[in-house]
């Protein structure tokens, strides 16, 4: 089928005829494609007003946003939408609910669902289409991508996505190894959640400390609880060492039964408590200092933070 630019445009323009309206013309439509393995973009510039992008992190599903220098869309919720084509006549528009303005130049995060949903639609040759108001409140105002060459541009993030790693920073950053069967070996879900955040690391290597807590049920007596929490996360350690990780770069920590994230009150709860915590950091070298031989343990601040010693505590 043969588009006529002047046709499109004029319709395009009477739909909004009391809005305002930014979309790049028909003819000088262009997509962009970049990314690395944590995280593949997916942009169309927008004349006079910046770009619409498509943001898909490294373990999960893309979200859409735009971006601007200016603050054209005030504060509160805007509609987005997957319009239908002009030319597309008895398809309707799907709205796809309510996005949060928040007034600076990263005007809002669609979910994961909805940018889903958008491409998608991009694909049937909508447009993805965000109407709200202007920052003073008096406008209306409408944001358009438009669908045109968007065909090869998908097939390029595609293979940008293919490349990501499995996860990202945040869904890794505090991990929980469990010990379910009550000993101090390692299970094969334990060395695959280790392996992940290893191959994670490879990649990223501004991750430069990790901190391992080590817990226990409330089985046995106290001095067998934290030496049981200890011999766990020491297995973690080894497992680490083993596999490249400089010891050196690690804290150990151990606190008996003193911190259950479920009560003691059943076997399946009593399994969940037997588990050691990782926490992943980045921290600055200048910042790196020597690390003391022993300090207090201390209540931790959250279900799974761990006390503020940043040393192996002493079992007593």
């Amino acid at each position: 089928m043969r588009f006529y630019p002047l046709v499109i445009l004029s319709l395009l323009a009477s739909q909004a005829a009391n809005a305002i309206s930014f979309q790049t013309r028909l003819e000088k439509v262009e997509w962009k494609v970049e990314g690395d393995k944590f995280e593949c973009r997916l942009s169309q510039p927008i004349a006079n007003f910046g770009s619409g992008v498509f943001v898909r992190r490294a373990g999960e599903q893309a979200t859409f946003t735009l971006e601007t220098q200016e603050r054209w869309l005030g504060a509160g919720q805007a509609t987005l939408l997957a319009a239908a084509a002009p030319w597309q006549p008895g398809r309707g528009d799907i709205n796809l609910g309510a996005v949060s303005v928040n007034g600076v130049p990263g005007v809002f995060n669609s979910s994961q669902e909805q940018g889903t949903r958008l491409l998608t639609g991009l694909l049937e040759g909508r447009s993805p289409v965000v109407r709200h108001r202007t920052a003073a409140g008096r406008d209306p105002i409408e944001v358009r991508l438009l669908p045109v060459k968007f065909g090869d541009a998908y097939q390029e993030y595609l293979a940008c996505t293919a490349k990501l790693l499995p996860v990202n920073f945040d869904q890794i950053r505090k991990t929980q190894v469990g010990f379910p069967g009550g000993g101090i070996d390692l299970e094969p879900l334990a060395m695959a959640k280790l392996d992940i955040i290893l191959d994670f690391i490879k990649a990223d290597p501004t991750v430069n400390r990790i901190q391992l807590d080590g817990h226990a049920d409330n089985s046995g007596n106290r001095l067998t609880n934290r030496d049981m929490s200890r011999r766990r996360a020491l297995a973690v350690m080894e497992y680490l060492k083993a596999r490249g990780f400089p010891e050196e770069q690690i804290t150990v920590r151990f606190h008996g039964e003193r911190y259950p994230v479920v009560p003691n009150n059943s076997a399946a709860n009593r399994a969940k408590n037997r588990r050691v915590t990782l926490l992943l950091e980045r921290v600055p070298e200048a910042e790196v200092a020597p690390q003391p031989q022993a300090a207090p343990e201390s209540a931790p601040a959250a279900e799974e933070a761990a006390p503020t010693s940043t040393s192996e505590a002493k079992p007593v």
